[in-house]
């Protein structure tokens, strides 16, 4: 008997704090037009989601379209396992792109790796068609306009769970994207990994080609530390993971036409479990198997307008170890893809105002024009609204002089740098008066054009004192004021005896990456072991800034040290947007 329904659970949710009131374009930590985030709260509140439940006899999905459609838990019915890791806690860590990646569960992500609305509400329908039962799940993202729908499915007596999903692009522009799907499931030392042979990138402390069949660890306790392996030529289309000592595992199988991504990721047994600790309660691992209609996460393609894609898989839970080789491709009759939902903006706070200055613009209503966010409101123009440009430009133009038409050319401004037009933001923000233009400005100059004169000039252009003194401010100041060299340590430093009782880690590190422009490498070194950092994934600023301070005073200490807060894996993928500073 097929079963759908609808309810809501308690989950203990740890807070973020936003990293500040910049835009997020150009960001090397962010993806425009989203919010970053640069620190999780110790303390969880308690939050209530919605949980869709798909079940028949032998399966049980429960998804939750209130963390951006992600399978909570894929049950095996006759057995009573669990096959995905679960936590009663959503506990983000720094991971791109907005730091703020959540383990377990299955998460979909789309158009870059690791989604930006994991722990945000999407759109989301169910029904009973054709002998089947349907969850679907999605929104148009804001950063290019893009739609995607991810459509979870059961039928009578089928011991998989399907899930199918759709890109389209209907906007007027070609843009870049991945994705993959990616299940975390429990990691005990037992835990084995079956997987096809053949040859293999690896993605550890360096990038090589290995063997599956000759060099691949069989088990989790054989490795040692994270890592990454991506299938280049695998002999077979399906792969899993199974715990003995759990007697529950999850396998995976689809189409290597649509689907021929196939990857492998785990912290292994050592140092690295600390960075699959910080997201649950009680410490245990997790690893993951993902899938993906590109070959590894290095790369993106084009999606052209009017063009749309989608892919199907299957996830397979079981209570015994299955052979990868047997597991055939199941044929469930389908409803057409043309079928599915295409699903707008999932959430009004998020485009409310812009639709309204839009709607405003389109009928002149220059009495319907709203506010634009103040320095307490991190909303910016989402670029995915392809006509906001114009919009944008009638309400700086209307709202003649001061600070309505200086917020509105920030928002101008941002809106440009998202859709990668530099020079249309510099002109936008440069005829603002708005302090985070300034400072946005400053960035842009830094990082597109290297104008280290007009970069810093931008940031002593900010009138307001306490905008100036924000941290995202203070480290955003100094890395325009680090290209002028020598001549600016003393403003530099000034800046940061304003702040230094402050305990936040990324003025820390850039105080330290002075103290060691100045040739103080004991004292950058001494100030950089006072802070525990939280940890980050892919970002490498205090990993180089050790190496300096390891050759200025000689040292033979590991590289990294783990109190830094950065993985140690070769820098290798399309994670960031821009490069790190």
């Amino acid at each position: 008997m097929l079963r759908l329904s609808e309810t809501s659970d308690l989950f203990l949710t740890h807070s973020m704090v936003p990293s500040g009131p910049i835009p997020t374009a150009y960001d090397p930590d962010g993806v425009y037009p989203y919010e970053s985030y640069c620190e999780t709260s110790r303390r969880p509140v308690l939050r209530r989601l919605r949980i869709l439940t798909l079940e028949n006899d032998l399966v049980r999905a429960r998804i939750c379209p209130d963390l951006g459609g992600r399978v909570v838990s894929l049950t095996h019915l006759p057995s009573g396992k669990e096959t995905l890791y679960q936590s009663p806690a959503v506990r983000p860590i720094r991971i791109l792109p907005r730091q703020f990646f959540i383990g377990g569960g299955i998460e979909v992500s789309f158009p870059i790796s690791h989604s930006p609305v994991q722990t945000v509400s999407v759109l989301y329908e169910t029904a009973r068609r054709d002998g089947r039962i349907f969850a679907w799940c999605g929104e148009r993202e804001l950063r290019f306009g893009m739609h995607w729908t991810v459509e979870y499915s059961l039928g009578e007596g089928e011991a998989f769970f399907t899930q199918r999903t759709l890109f389209g692009n209907q906007t007027s522009r070609a843009h870049p994207w991945m994705s993959w799907s990616n299940a975390g499931v429990p990691a005990r030392p037992d835990t084995e990994f079956h997987f096809p042979d053949g040859p293999v990138l690896y993605h550890g402390d360096e990038i090589k080609i290995i063997d599956w069949r000759s060099q691949g660890p069989s088990r989790q306790a054989d490795i040692r530390r994270m890592a990454g392996f991506f299938w280049r030529k695998p002999d077979c289309c399906a792969f899993g993971a199974f715990t003995p000592s759990l007697g529950a595992g999850l396998y995976h199988v689809a189409d290597p036409a649509q689907t021929p991504g196939i990857k492998l990721w785990t912290d292994g047994i050592g140092p690295h479990e600390a960075w699959v600790r910080q997201w649950t309660l009680d410490g245990s691992q997790c690893l993951e198997i993902q899938a993906g209609p590109l070959m590894d996460q290095s790369i993106k393609e084009q999606l052209m307008p009017g063009e749309s894609r989608y892919h199907t898989e299957f996830w397979i839970p079981s209570d015994r170890a299955l052979d990868i080789r047997a597991i055939g491709l199941p044929r469930p009759e389908l409803p057409p893809v043309d079928r599915m939902p295409l699903f707008g903006w999932a959430r009004q706070d998020e485009v409310s105002l812009w639709e309204a200055l839009r709607e405003a613009w389109t009928t002149k209503g220059a009495d319907r024009v709203p506010d634009p966010p103040d320095e307490t409101d991190n909303r910016w123009a989402p670029p995915g609204m392809d006509d906001l440009g114009q919009a944008l430009e009638w309400g700086a133009n209307l709202a003649g002089k001061g600070t309505r038409r200086d917020r509105w050319l920030l928002q101008l401004g941002a809106w440009h740098a998202g859709r990668g037009e530099g020079d249309a933001a510099l002109a936008a923000l440069g005829t603002s008066g708005d302090d985070r233009a300034r400072a946005l400005e400053g960035r842009l100059l830094r990082c597109l054009f290297r104008n280290a004169d007009a970069a810093a000039a931008c940031f002593r252009n900010i009138q307001s004192s306490i905008i100036a003194l924000h941290p995202q401010i203070i480290v955003e100041r100094d890395l325009a004021l680090e290209m002028l060299g020598a001549d600016a340590f003393a403003e530099r430093q000034r800046w940061f005896e304003r702040v230094a009782a402050l305990e936040d880690e990324w003025v820390i590190e850039r105080h330290a990456s002075l103290l060691a422009d100045q040739g103080r490498f004991e004292e950058s070194r001494r100030l950089l072991e006072s802070c525990r950092f939280q940890l980050v994934h892919q970002r490498y600023a205090r990993t180089r800034l050790w190496r300096r301070i390891k050759d200025g005073l000689r040292l033979r200490d590991p590289d990294p040290p783990n109190w830094l807060g950065e993985d140690d894996l070769a820098e290798f993928g399309a994670y960031r947007e821009h490069a790190e500073h």
